[in-house]
């Protein structure tokens, strides 16, 4: 799996978890999250247990700071511009409330908007192919479909090339 397909299923992951138990301190939230989401840590957890003895876990690798450098901006940007995003999907989803929408469809939907309108850098059809996939491993195939289509949809009425990417800001 690519780096940036791992920063957004932690992005996701981390988005999910903001909704649902939105804390008080975002960058002490983060760097726990960053701390235990690592597949390093995971190894070291799931390992042998010790009861009651620490484990000392080993320092990010060099995939972990990229996963986390690519995925904390996007995190950040969505909490930053979330009734924006949240107006677009509202405006895009036809006869669908965000309440009705399934959490984690939501997210990814936030997610996949964010990028559209704000990063520049990144192709639109790629975060709709990434969103897509995202709603399939995350969801269920028929999130992919619903995803797709709301995501087309604003696609469509972007004033940029859904192929190509310019320079980050």
């Amino acid at each position: 799996m690519g780096t940036r397909r791992h920063a957004r299923e932690r992005a996701i992951q981390f988005l999910f978890q903001h909704e649902l138990n939105p804390p008080e301190d975002l960058a002490a939230a983060l760097e726990h999250f960053w701390m235990h989401h690592r597949p390093a840590v995971a190894e070291v957890q799931e390992g042998k247990t010790n009861w009651g003895a620490e484990k000392e876990l080993p320092p990010p690798t060099s995939d972990d700071v990229a996963i986390r450098q690519f995925a904390e901006p996007l995190v950040r940007g969505v909490l930053q511009h979330r009734d924006t995003l949240d107006a677009e999907l509202t405006q895009n989803a036809a006869n669908w409330d965000l309440d009705r929408m399934a959490g984690v469809d939501r997210n990814i939907l936030r997610l996949a908007i964010y990028e559209m309108l704000h990063r520049e850098d990144i192709p639109p059809v790629v975060s709709i192919n990434e969103a897509v996939d995202l709603a399939k491993k995350f969801s269920t195939e028929e999130s992919g479909k619903f995803v797709n289509g709301i995501l087309d949809n604003i696609k469509s009425r972007l004033n940029r090339p859904a192929r190509e990417a310019t320079e980050a800001r």
